[in-house]
């Protein structure tokens, strides 16, 4: 028996799955965490949260499916993007890792574009512009804000590399998570000595870098007797989350794209050759599939909006609906489905977090805008829906506009699951919206990437074609879509009207 596991580090929690040769899901479970917020607009995890949720669920899904050491035969690593854990000479975590959603380093990604020649020079170099979100700006922070801290530094790790080193002790990274380090040459797939260079940054800082499917190392004597696994079981390359996701959905051909709503929202296509939108709006980054690449726009508050309003004006709802065994959800989207396409001019900007596509603005803040007395709270839940869908609409239109071919839209994410989200997704994005068989996402995703590796699939290719189909349609509503189509300017206004506010709100 082949069995190989899909271990994704996410923000809320981590989550485990195990596969057979023939891509079926034979168990799965998930470990929370908290996350810190020691100063507004900061975020931070500690990284043994992550090893002990780790090795809790990988023991809990090889005791599910009553899995002999031997069965597994690789473990495939996706995680949250972009976060940073700084390594000591002894391999000792020096802090807490700084996270993906952090927006403390706006001045170091002004150091950046400063120091690599301009915003323009350093698109060129790796293919994107400086985000505070990415993980170059938060090297800049520790050297700038804690020198002690930064003169211990020996390695930068991303958030699933950690996993990777107490897993098989080896110091390695992959392709598709690499680039949202802001380091990487992404049109050669390998770290940008230049850039470097002109950060004073020593390249022994960074893990060696290799493909997806590649094998990164093997378990641990240690480690393999704690997990109860063998030291044959081999640890594959991975990827970040947004491209794992992809390798789940199956967005690893030209002219699909998957729309994730989950904490965060993100637009993925895939590309044959490297796409580079010279604004920066979008991302370009490696894809998890050798050689290839592809597009990504990354709303930093989406699934995370309606969790907000949720948890902070919902509560004695959600207590009565656990009561009564019943998920608040589905109370919620019930009142939001009897409210019109438009939420009758209740307009909702998602920006909790700030945003990065395509405004790439710390800065902003969510809104509700044009509020009255006729709105009630289902308004408020459908036009949260409308205003995140909106802001995924946005990196459609640059996709579209820079003559990438979308034929075909794959819903994913917690958003997906909804039947009233699916269909505004369709409406204003004025395409039908497709959902597939595989709905675990990152965790699938890397579980087929480790099956690669593992020999039970020639390719990343062949592997999603053999597992992945489409199971649901959402036709577009063309009277609603209409609608949307004059309503989506006004909402793209009023991020331009407010951009100036919402600066002067952040100087109080």
């Amino acid at each position: 028996m082949s069995v190989f596991l899909g271990v994704d580090i996410g923000t809320s929690g981590t989550k485990t799955l195990a596969i057979d040769e023939n891509g079926k899901i034979l168990a799965e479970a998930t470990e929370n965490y908290p996350a810190y917020q020691p100063k507004p607009a900061w975020s931070e995890q500690d990284p043994d949260d992550w090893w002990k949720a780790t090795v809790k669920t990988i023991q809990s899904v090889v005791q599910q499916a009553k899995l002999k050491s031997a069965d597994v035969k690789a473990i495939g690593l996706s995680g949250q993007m972009h976060g940073s854990v700084f390594l000591d000479k002894n391999h000792q975590v020096i802090r807490r890792a700084i996270l993906w959603n952090d927006q403390r380093t706006v001045a170091e990604c002004e150091e950046i574009e400063r120091r690599a020649g301009g915003r323009k020079a350093l698109i060129k170099m790796v293919a994107n512009p400086a985000l505070p979100g990415f993980t170059a700006p938060k090297i800049l922070w520790l050297r700038n804000h804690e020198p002690k801290n930064f003169a211990k530094l020996v390695k930068v790790l991303l958030p699933k590399d950690e996993i990777r080193r107490r897993l098989t002790g080896e110091l390695a990274t992959e392709v598709s998570d690499a680039s949202g380090m802001l380091l990487l040459d992404v049109a050669k797939r390998q770290w940008s000595k230049t850039l470097l260079s002109k950060l004073e940054l020593d390249p022994d800082l960074l893990a060696n870098c290799y493909e997806s499917e590649e094998i990164t190392g093997q378990l641990t004597p240690a480690v393999a007797k704690q997990l109860g696994l063998s030291t044959d079981c081999v640890v594959v390359g991975g990827a970040g989350d947004n491209a794992a996701g992809a390798v789940g959905n199956g967005i690893v051909s030209k002219g699909t794209l998957s729309t994730s709503i989950g904490t965060s929202g993100v637009m993925f296509v895939h590309s044959d050759t490297v796409e580079v939108d010279p604004l920066g709006r979008l991302h370009t980054f490696c894809h998890a599939v050798k050689g290839k690449w592809h597009m990504t726009g990354v709303n930093l508050s989406a699934g995370g909006c309606l969790q907000w309003f949720r948890n902070q004006l919902c509560e004695a709802d959600a207590k009565a609906a656990k009561r009564a065994k019943t998920d608040v959800y589905d109370l919620l989207a019930e009142e939001a489905a009897k409210v019109p396409p438009g939420s009758e001019g209740l307009f909702f900007l998602p920006y909790l977090s700030g945003e990065r596509t395509p405004h790439a603005d710390p800065h902003a803040r969510g809104c509700f805008v044009g509020i009255s007395l006729a709105h009630t709270r289902g308004h408020m839940v459908r036009s949260i829906m409308e205003g995140v869908t909106y802001a995924l609409r946005d990196s459609l239109e640059i996709i579209r506009s820079l003559g990438v071919p979308v034929k075909q839209i794959r819903a994913s994410g917690g958003g997906s699951k909804s039947p009233l989200w699916r269909q505004i997704q369709a409406d204003i994005f004025g395409q039908k919206v497709v959902t597939i068989n595989a709905d675990q996402g990152a965790a699938y995703g890397v579980a087929l990437l480790a099956a690669v590796g593992g020999g039970a699939f020639k390719n990343v290719e062949e592997a999603c074609k053999k597992t992945i189909s489409v199971v649901q349609e959402t036709p577009t509503q063309r009277p609603a879509a209409a609608y949307y189509d004059k309503a989506f300017p006004i909402y793209q206004d009023l991020y331009r009207s407010l951009k100036k506010d919402f600066q002067a709100i952040a100087a109080l």
